[in-house]
């Protein structure tokens, strides 16, 4: 059986479907787009491989003989089979029950999952999500056994076996109660702030310059440009006093009913904080790395289709986050060291 399969030409099983469908070698030809001539050699091999005549002619066309019959269904699956191991898989996101892994910080969440949710009530409606928080896992870890299907994040040194995507930027702004009227802060009025700020892991011994790295996989942990912050005050005699470093931005809102205390955040958060509840938000007084939020996953993914999908759909939902990254751009002002600066605000 084996030297059997061996001399066997899989293309033959196109042939015998058409001529047992169509029951006529012309229209079997045309079905399959070969020549009638090419339809001919390829029964007069089967016929000679399966020992029976498979075929026979008469006046109403092609028909069966019994062992064709038999064959039939069992042809038409194997093609079939076929068909769906070499052809690439589809996704129809409009029907699909899938359940999408996501992990995520509380930030990311909060600005981009409205939007996703939006999307996905139109175009997938019966797909599930779960998000899982980014901050206390192990991302590399979980992407590596695809425990989640994307990662959303800002990351450095990258590892090869992940594929990224760029999907928003942002810069800091500095939030406060809005009984409190602050105006245009210059770098003495900020020096005088309680400040509260983010970062994700605390004060984890793996942190290194507001990121923490596992298995080659560095993603920011201080949700804050603490290097502009320090730079800001360099050779300064006073400088702002960061009150409390928090796990996330939940609590935020409530803290800052306390006009006493500020806070440093993202600027799509701070525009979301601000619509929601009585808060301000103004520009610092200094300039912050435009930082990206990526998304992650693992080579292995790249050619699945209902990943490919994802990716695609986290693009969708976040275009508002990229058209309204600059809405509140500052005008440019003139870029001097902190101790003149202050000098010249004194």
């Amino acid at each position: 059986m084996t030297m059997f399969l061996n001399r066997f030409d899989l293309n033959l099983l196109r042939v015998f479907d058409a001529v047992m469908e169509e029951r006529s070698v012309l229209r079997a030809s045309q079905r399959i787009c070969v020549s009638p001539t090419a339809v001919s050699h390829a029964l007069a091999r089967l016929r000679e491989l399966l020992d029976d005549e498979l075929f026979v002619r008469t006046a109403a066309g092609m028909q069966p003989t019994a062992r064709s019959v038999a064959m039939a269904p069992l042809m038409r699956q194997a093609w079939k089979s076929l068909e769906a191991a070499i052809d690439p898989p589809k996704f129809e996101p409009g029907s699909s029950t899938r359940r999408f892994t996501i992990a995520v910080s509380d930030f990311a969440t909060m600005v981009m999952l409205p939007y996703l949710l939006t999307v996905l009530r139109r175009e997938a409606p019966l797909v599930n999500l779960v998000i899982r928080p980014n901050s206390w896992i192990d991302l590399a870890e979980e992407i590596d056994l695809g425990q989640i299907d994307a990662a959303i994040g800002t990351f450095s040194d990258v590892p090869e076996r992940f594929g990224s995507s760029a999907l928003f930027a942002y810069d800091d702004v500095l939030i406060t109660s809005s009984s409190r009227g602050l105006g245009e802060l210059s770098l003495e009025a900020f020096s005088a702030l309680s400040i509260a700020v983010v970062s994700l892991n605390g004060e984890h011994e793996g942190v290194v310059d507001g990121y923490v790295s596992e298995r080659g996989l560095a993603r920011r942990s201080e949700m804050f440009d603490r290097a502009a912050f320090e730079r800001a005050f360099s050779g300064a005699k006073r400088s702002p006093r960061i009150v409390v470093s928090l796990p996330h931005f939940l609590a935020l809102p409530s803290l800052l009913e306390d006009a006493d205390l500020t806070a440093i955040v993202p600027r799509p958060l701070a525009k979301l904080l601000v619509h929601r509840h009585p808060l301000s938000m103004h520009e610092l007084p200094y300039r912050t790395t435009l930082e990206n939020v990526s998304a992650l996953w693992h080579e292995r993914n790249e050619g699945d289709a209902p990943q490919q999908w994802l990716r695609a759909t986290l693009s969708r939902a976040t275009e508002p986050l990229r058209a309204r990254l600059f809405e509140f751009a500052r005008p440019a002002r003139p870029v001097l060291s902190p101790s003149v600066q202050l000098a010249a605000e004194a």
